[in-house]
Parts: structure tokens; C-alpha cells; sequence
């Protein structure tokens, strides 16, 4: 047996592995031996087939599947051995001149080689990273939404400004019927607006869809359609009214101090207030990091520069998955793919250079923490640590949840590494701020 590379193209190579009878006929004399004993063919006796007979049935699916065994074993070897990293797998290639009684069978395999990367960790521009604070506004805006969404809903009989109307709205052209509420404070449109006063339960108000919300989005939930059908929607319709309330917003006590943040842990608006600054600016904090996470990747793969053997991964992609796809479809899924390859490849050597590893006492505390947070968000404030140990255990032993929660927490380590050692500027902003600046 001999094995040999030969380069294609630049981290684009060619692994020949030629075989002799010697290294194969053995185990395959082996394998018809033990099928002659267990043979079960009319006129024979059990174990008294002739061996002609058996290597004429089965002698070449045989000899196929122990040189397809010896070949996945030698090429997995000679790969370790040349401490060869690949970018996919071994890919085979067919001869055309290929003869199976030939004394010497050659078999070709491609390799796509992994290219060396040094990341570009220092950007040529500065990232932002955003300090998001959540504003008197915001906070204020925030505490009239709670006091609404906990309140109380009165009937009434004829519509005055600050109400909620419930009711069928239909259309002819493009058919439309959905029942749906609107709170007359949500319409942009004043003239809209004007129409629903004085209206009583069972009276028809027509209004025209253009301009009717600030967002198209409020128009698609309203009416019942796609985003993309309500985009730019211009018709009228009709909005037959069922029902007509008031909500009373819940007063600011310490019943619902306990109803949002379990009992006794708020006593006061200011505290509530407080309270409601520090979680906005937790999620507003995972928000930017979020968005800083998206630009220092984008920065380090456009300014870390590295060949990628593109003829392979293309072939790879055309003949290693599932199902095989046109050379055309492979093309195009490379193409996609692209961004992504390389930056699994930065980001391996990354964590490499800066040993970045995920222990098991890491991941434990992360998952109880991650359980913490999710009960928190179905009123459960204070969980006992017993009750969260026993869920943490569950959760470590499930496999793809352990993978996933890895996945975060290595993600997390990257993220600390792109503010230490990235090219970083800091940047105090409001919320509405932020989302005017990072996402205009």
C-alpha cells in the first residue's frame, strides 16, 4: 500500500492511495469463508455451498465494502499522521479508467486544506460600543404601559377619545375580514380618529387604510394579513363596532408592586422606578452588545485576509451533502456560505491562540442563571437554589441543550475578547438614541 498528495492548487490537494491484493484479499477471503458457513441456498446443504458459488454472489460487494473499510481507515491515519487541517472531507474522485480486476487499485481523494489566519482583532476603525441608558421618558412611558396592561376594562355605549373599539373590519378588493381592537390613541390619522367619536356599538365607521398607523406592521395585525400585504395598502374599509371599553389604568400601589415584582420587593413609585431602569438597561445591554458583536465580526472578516480553496468547498458542497445539487446551486450555496466559512475559521483560531474553553462549572452556573431569568419572566422571583439545582441537572444531561448553552458561553468569552483586545470606542446613548443611530 502507498499513499501520496499531490497539489491541485494552492490548499487544494489530491491524496492517491494505491492498493496491492496483499492488503485486501485476506480480509475478504475471510469474510466469504464466513458466509459459506452461513449460507442459505436451495440444493446445499448449511455450510456446504461451493466457495465458487459464494464469490460469484457476493464476491464483489464484498471485496468493495472491505476496501471502501481499509480506505476510510488508511486516509483518516495518513490525514492525523501529516497533521493535514482540512475544510470539509475528503471528497472522492472517480477514474475513469478504473478497473476492479486490475493488481494495483488506485483510488483519489481531494482535500480542501485549512488556510493559516492571523485575525485582525485590531480593526482599522474603531468599534462602537454602546452604553445604553434608559431615559426619565422611557422609564415614565414604561410605568403608564404597566398601569395599562395590569388595569381594568369598563363597557361603555358610545366611543370618546382615549377608548377601545372591538369590531369586524371587512373589505371587498383584497378580501378582508378580521375582528380586531384598536385603541383610538394608536391611530395616526386624526380625521380616522374623528370618525370612531360619538360611534355606538352595532354602527358600521369607515376609514381609509393609508396613514392609518404609524407602522404598517399595527395595520397588518389589525386587518389580518401579512406584513408585506399591508405594505403601502391603500383601500377603504369598514369597521363594524361590537364592543366599545375604557381602560382604567391600575392604580400605583403595593398590590401591584407585588403583582410586577414579588411581594415586597418595591414599596414605592421611585423604587418601581428604579427597579424598571436596571432590568430596561439589562436588556438594552445584551441589544448592544448584540449589535457590537455584529459589527467587529464583520470589521475582522472583511479585514482579515486569507485564500479559500472556493474550487473544492464548491464541489464539496455539490456532492457531500444529502442530496446532490447542479453546479450552478452549488455555486450559488458557496457563495452564501462564504462569509460564514470564514469566520468559523477566525473565530477556531481565536479561541485556539487565546485557549478559550468552556468548563463544566461554567456552563452549570450559566444554565441556573439562564433558569433564574426565564422563571423570573413568569413571576417566579425567588426560586429556591434546590429548585434550580434540580432543572440545571436536568438540562446538563441533555446533549443538545449542553451544546447550545456552550455555544452562548463561548460566545460570551468572544465577546469579552473583541472589547479587550479589539480596536473599541465607548459611547454613552439613550435608547430611542441608539436605535435612530445604529439602525438608520
Amino acid at each position: 500500500m502507498t499513499i501520496s498528495k499531490k497539489e491541485l492548487a494552492p490548499l487544494h490537494a489530491l491524496i492517491t492511495i494505491s492498493l496491492e491484493s496483499s492488503d485486501y484479499q485476506e480480509k475478504v477471503d475471510t469474510v466469504l469463508g464466513n458466509y459459506r458457513k452461513t449460507a442459505n441456498i436451495p440444493g446445499f446443504r448449511k455450510g456446504q455451498v461451493p466457495l465458487g458459488l459464494i464469490k460469484k454472489q457476493y464476491g464483489q460487494a464484498v471485496l468493495v465494502d472491505e476496501i471502501n473499510k481499509i480506505l476510510q481507515a488508511e486516509i483518516g491515519k495518513y490525514i492525523e499522521d501529516e497533521k493535514l487541517s482540512l475544510l470539509g472531507n475528503p471528497l472522492p474522485k472517480e477514474r475513469e479508467d478504473f478497473d476492479w480486476n486490475a493488481e494495483t487499485l488506485q483510488f483519489d481523494f481531494e482535500i480542501g486544506l485549512a488556510p493559516e489566519i492571523a485575525p485582525a482583532l485590531k480593526t482599522k476603525k474603531a468599534i462602537t460600543n454602546y452604553k445604553i441608558t434608559a431615559s426619565d421618558k422611557s422609564i415614565d412611558e414604561q410605568v403608564v404601559r404597566l398601569q395599562e396592561q395590569y388595569g381594568s376594562l369598563h363597557s361603555k355605549d358610545t366611543v370618546e377619545e382615549g377608548d377601545e373599539v372591538t369590531g369586524l373590519i371587512t373589505a371587498e378588493e383584497p378580501k378582508i375580514e378580521n375582528t380586531a381592537t384598536i385603541a383610538l390613541k394608536t391611530i395616526k390619522s386624526k380625521a380616522s380618529a374623528k370618525k370612531f367619536i360619538g360611534a355606538k356599538v352595532g354602527e358600521v365607521v369607515k376609514v381609509k387604510t393609508k396613514g392609518l398607523f404609524e407602522k404598517d406592521f399595527e395595520l397588518a395585525r389589525v386587518l389580518g394579513i401579512s406584513n408585506e400585504e399591508a405594505e403601502g395598502l391603500a383601500i377603504e374599509v369598514e369597521f363594524s363596532i361590537s364592543e366599545i371599553n375604557r381602560r382604567e389604568p391600575a392604580a400605583l400601589d403595593q398590590a401591584l408592586f407585588d403583582k410586577l415584582f414579588g411581594e415586597g420587593a418595591v414599596d414605592s413609585v421611585e423604587v418601581m422606578k428604579e427597579k424598571i431602569k436596571a432590568d430596561s438597561e439589562v436588556q438594552f445591554a445584551q441589544q448592544a452588545d448584540q449589535k457590537f458583536m455584529n459589527d467587529i465580526t464583520e470589521a475582522i472578516i472583511a479585514e482579515t485576509k486569507f485564500d479559500l480553496p472556493a474550487e473544492f468547498l464548491t464541489r464539496w458542497i455539490q456532492f457531500g451533502g444529502e442530496k446532490e445539487l447542479t453546479e450552478d446551486e452549488a455555486k450559488a450555496e458557496y457563495e452564501r456560505s462564504e462569509k460564514g466559512i470564514r469566520y468559523q475559521l477566525i473565530e477556531a483560531e481565536l479561541i485556539k491562540t487565546h485557549n478559550l474553553q468552556v468548563s463544566f462549572d461554567e456552563l452549570k452556573d450559566y444554565a441556573g442563571s439562564y433558569i433564574r431569568s426565564q422563571m423570573a419572566q413568569f413571576g417566579r422571583m425567588n426560586p429556591s437554589d434546590q429548585e434550580v439545582d434540580q432543572i440545571t441537572a436536568s438540562i446538563m444531561q441533555n446533549q443538545e441543550e449542553v451544546r447550545r448553552l456552550s455555544t452562548q458561553v463561548m460566545n460570551e468569552k468572544l465577546l469579552d475578547l473583541f472589547k479587550k483586545e479589539g480596536k473599541v470606542k465607548e459611547k454613552a446613548i439613550s435608547f430611542e438614541d441608539f436605535i435612530k443611530e445604529a439602525y438608520a
